[in-house]
């Protein structure tokens, strides 16, 4: 009797599995017809295909894998800019002028400052370039802007100038397909892990 009702049991469950087997019959297959054959006629959808190919000097590969460390080290702050720049905008009503601006200011910027300051003075003048144009390209707005619109004109004049004592540019756009293609490329390449 106990193993009559297995078998039952055991049956019933593979029949259960068996339904999940069955081909779909109404889908409709487009054909090309060549002559006396007939063809199936499938359309693929579009793939990009990334190429990290050997360059022909052994400093120009040199480079290509300094700028990947360096856009795999600064892309998370980038990223995370973008976040904090939204709910900045959702938390500070748009009218807000005055005192309430400049304490909430303040007080994102002593948080950043606790949690990234540490990271972000040991970055090397290269790597806060790469920054420079990561955060335009996830925030679309240029870092001068950023500044001038959260701390003033004063401070925006300022960190320009700083910047620009380095080497760096706050005004300096994110142009993926034109000087910042390789930087549009690695930032894909991470996004779909292959890097």
């Amino acid at each position: 009797m106990k193993r009559l009702f297995i078998l039952i049991l055991i049956g019933i469950s593979f029949s259960f599995v068996s339904l999940g087997q069955n081909p779909q019959r109404n889908q409709r297959l487009h054909v090309m017809v060549f002559g006396n054959d007939t063809l199936p006629h499938v359309t693929l959808p579009t793939v990009d295909i990334y190429g990290v190919g050997k360059y022909k000097r052994k400093n120009q590969d040199q480079q290509y894998w300094r700028l990947v460390m360096r856009v795999k080290k600064v892309l998370p702050y980038a990223k995370e800019a973008a976040v904090l720049l939204k709910k900045y905008e959702r938390e500070v009503p748009a009218d807000a002028r005055g005192k309430d601006r400049r304490v909430y200011v303040r007080q994102a910027e002593d948080e950043l400052m606790k949690k990234y300051g540490p990271t972000l003075k040991n970055m090397s003048v290269n790597d806060g370039r790469v920054l420079i144009k990561l955060i335009d390209r996830e925030t679309h707005k240029v870092s001068y802007d950023l500044i001038h619109d959260l701390k003033g004109g004063f401070s925006a004049v300022f960190w320009q100038g700083v910047a620009r004592i380095f080497g760096n540019n706050l005004k300096a756009s994110y142009d993926p397909s034109g000087e910042d293609w390789q930087i549009e490329q690695i930032v894909q390449y991470i996004e779909l892990g292959l890097i």
